[in-house]
């Protein structure tokens, strides 16, 4: 059976931003919605702009029924094209890729993107003509490499008005004072101290016009080696000991020079080491840690997991899910940097050692681990703002290569990496062990991954401060010459209404330790599906949730294959001072505000479930999950903030502008697990795959055979 909407009859104009020109479209589109195989869909048109991928139906020109999360920049049918992954054709029911020239057009169009939304179209009521316009549009322009300053945020930062303040208490790290303030701040400015060797990027392009070097650091050397092994600042603990980075020198170098360069490290290493410096720790990431290439093609096969076309493949996958989960060696990658982050922590908390973080380039792994490290010991950077300004400190101005290994302009897949990523899954992993701890939710980190592809924010779109200072100036597209003023990916009023920004911030953010109080075994939202891998073999609940009951001989399959890797106590097992560390925490009650240290044994790293199963309607749970908690959480903060109101309104007539906005879940009686990404779309069904493996399951009252259960979250139950 199809189902069919009747084609638009009124004319939909897409909405374009500022500096968004429409650059091909076609007419008489079909998208599928594949929930559950059928061909379902509906009529509209779809266009190609310089920023997007956009299909517009008659949905699109109404405001009925809109999302509480709204995004106010790209739409529920909108892509932008630095968002899309790859796209396919399909000729005679047969998936192709589609790159370059094309000799022929298909006959549907299947869109994976990198916030892994998939997309299916339909061409064969389109107008010939008009599928040879979009779909070579929409492959050329999203898929072939580009200049720079082809990028639409250049054309949005010429066009629109910069009315919005950027910067939100953020601290942008670009100015001599944010660094000399951060010093202060963790008392680092006893032993180092800033320097302004690179005003003008005379040492380095790399390098940001300002950073922290030991006291000890000539800029006569740091001139000579061009920044290059020079241990560079990046924070101090309580008791004086210090993170630091450096990058390797050339290992091509005559004998000479390289002779010169040791002798340099040596005279640096014996000075950071005697008083009144610490002992000092080099910790070699390059070797001790996966690759930008183990990192890339992890990744890579992880998210093929999640890159559904239908109900039918969801399902099917689902039977052979742990040893799919664990052949991609992602939540393997995330331990493994989780557990070098603890290992820095220890040195620095209990050691007293300086740690010196050394890398090639020291603008990847390094990045990672010291933003980890000051999560895990510095409660200011679990605060919103704090965090905001890590990644301004650490990775803005630190010079990871964002438009690189996002491969934003699709110039060399070989620099490709989502190392950036890779931190959002470990910060996620430390969030949803200890939510106190954090100002921010797991909503806030989702929406920041999204942010990597949307260009109208310079802050992932650059490869260092020096390619975004010399790219500033350009002529505007209608009057005036001059700088750009890009916008900063901080300033959320851009992408969200004030109700909507509200899920991006914690309500039970302890905001004062209360160590007195705290109890080391704190309650923790239950998993409503199997996202780890298990550690050992025990029976479960037949209604533990989505991933159900596996057949016996399924799950003593995987649990015989070497799970033990994914065990902190393995053949990489840590030394005995770093497990004593490691236990001795974990024994006591957690202070929210002091040292945080994540549980890393196998099942304790969980797959993020929010960002990577919130576009798979199989994978939610109607009125479950923690947004049954949080929707009662909310209602208590809405009416205990309403009766603040009025009792500041006995007192004065002027309300507090202080109170932020509260999102009302109150009425939304059918939220799914996965909210707010995700409402509930429609019950699940059971998949047609005639395999054995479903006979043995038939019996099962699970997910697939049972109906939605009506769940009302206001407790008005009818």
């Amino acid at each position: 059976e199809i189902h069919i909407k009747e084609p638009i009859e009124k004319e939909v104009n897409p909405h374009l931003l500022p500096g968004e020109l429409l650059l091909c479209e076609a007419n008489m589109v079909y998208k599928y919605i594949q929930e559950d195989g059928s061909n379902r869909g509906t009529y509209g048109k779809l266009i190609c702009t310089n920023f997007k991928i956009s299909f517009l139906d008659e949905d699109s020109a109404s405001d009925d029924n809109e999302p509480q999360f709204k995004n106010k920049i790209i739409g529920e049918n909108d892509i932008t094209l630095q968002c899309v992954d790859q796209i396919y054709g399909v000729y005679d029911e047969k998936k192709k890729l589609l790159t370059g020239q094309l000799r022929k057009y298909p006959e549907k169009l299947i869109i994976y993107c990198k916030d892994l939304r998939v997309f299916h179209f339909c061409l064969r009521y389109t107008k010939e003509e008009e599928v040879k316009r979009i779909v070579s549009g929409i492959v050329h322009h999203s898929q072939t490499p580009k200049l720079l300053k082809r990028l639409f945020l250049f054309s949005y930062a010429s066009a629109a008005p910069n009315n919005t303040d950027g910067r939100n208490q953020t601290v942008m790290f670009d100015t001599l004072e944010d660094w000399r303030d951060e010093l202060e701040r963790t008392k680092g400015n006893v032993k180092y101290k800033v320097v302004v060797t690179n005003e003008g990027y005379r040492v380095s392009e790399k390098l940001p016009l300002y950073f922290v070097v030991p006291l000890c650091v000539s800029e006569e050397n740091i001139l000579k080696f061009q920044g290059r092994g020079i241990p560079i600042w990046c924070w101090s603990c309580h008791n004086g000991a210090a993170l630091l980075k450096m990058s390797t020198f050339p290992k091509e170098q005559d004998d000479n020079t390289s002779q010169m360069q040791k002798a340099f490290l040596d005279g640096i290493f014996r000075t950071i080491s005697n008083p009144p410096y610490e002992l000092l720790k080099r910790e070699d990431l390059s070797s001790s840690l996966p690759s930008l290439q183990d990192i890339q093609t992890a990744y890579t096969r992880f998210k093929q997991l999640f890159l559904i076309d239908n109900s039918t493949d969801f399902w099917a996958t689902d039977v052979k899910w742990f040893s799919l989960l664990e052949s991609t060696n992602w939540l393997e990658i995330i331990r493994r940097f989780l557990k070098k982050a603890i290992e820095v922590a220890e040195c620095l908390e209990r050691q007293h050692s300086n740690v010196l973080l050394i890398e090639e380039s020291a603008t990847d792994l390094c990045c990672v681990i010291s933003s980890l490290v000051q999560l895990m010991m510095d409660s200011y950077s679990r605060t919103k703002s704090g965090f905001q300004s890590l990644i301004q400190k650490e990775w803005v101005t630190g010079g990871h290569s964002f438009l690189d290994r996002c491969n934003h302009l699709h110039k060399n897949d070989k620099e490709e990496a989502p190392v950036f990523l890779l931190l959002l899954n470990c910060v996620w992993q430390l969030v949803q062990q200890y939510p106190p701890a954090f100002e921010f939710t797991e909503t806030y980190l989702t929406v920041l991954s999204d942010s990597l592809y949307v260009p109208i924010f310079s802050t992932f779109f650059f490869n260092s401060q020096h390619q975004k200072d010399t790219n500033m100036t350009g002529e505007s597209l209608k009057t005036q010459s001059g700088p750009f003023r890009f916008l900063t990916v901080w300033d959320w009023s851009v992408q969200f209404e004030p109700k909507a920004q509200a899920l991006l911030s914690n309500p039970l953010y302890a905001e004062k330790p209360k160590p007195d109080k705290s109890q080391r075994k704190t309650t923790r939202f239950k998993h409503q599906r199997q996202l780890s891998l298990p550690l050992t073999q025990t029976k479960s609940s037949p209604k533990r949730g989505f991933f159900r009951e596996e057949t016996d001989h399924l799950i003593k399959n995987i649990l015989g294959k070497r799970i033990g890797k994914f065990i902190i106590n393995s053949s990489d097992e840590p030394h005995n001072s770093f497990r004593e560390f490691y236990d001795s925490w974990h024994s006591k009650p957690v202070d929210y505000h002091g040292l945080l240290l994540p549980s890393i044994d196998g099942p304790e790293i969980k797959v993020w479930a929010q960002r990577y199963l919130r576009w798979i309607p199989e994978a939610q749970l109607p009125g479950g999950g923690t947004i049954a908690t949080a929707a009662k959480i909310l209602d208590l903060m809405e009416e205990v903030q309403s009766l603040q109101v009025k009792m500041d309104e006995e007192h004065s007539q002027a309300v507090s502008r202080d109170v932020q906005a509260v999102p009302m879940l109150r009425n939304s009686a059918r939220l799914s697990s996965l909210f707010p990404f995700a409402l509930l779309q429609r019950q699940s069904v059971k998949p047609a795959l005639p395999t054995s493996t479903w006979k043995d399951l038939e019996d099962e009252d699970d997910l697939v055979k049972r109906d939605d259960e009506f769940v009302d979250l206001s407790g008005d139950i009818s």
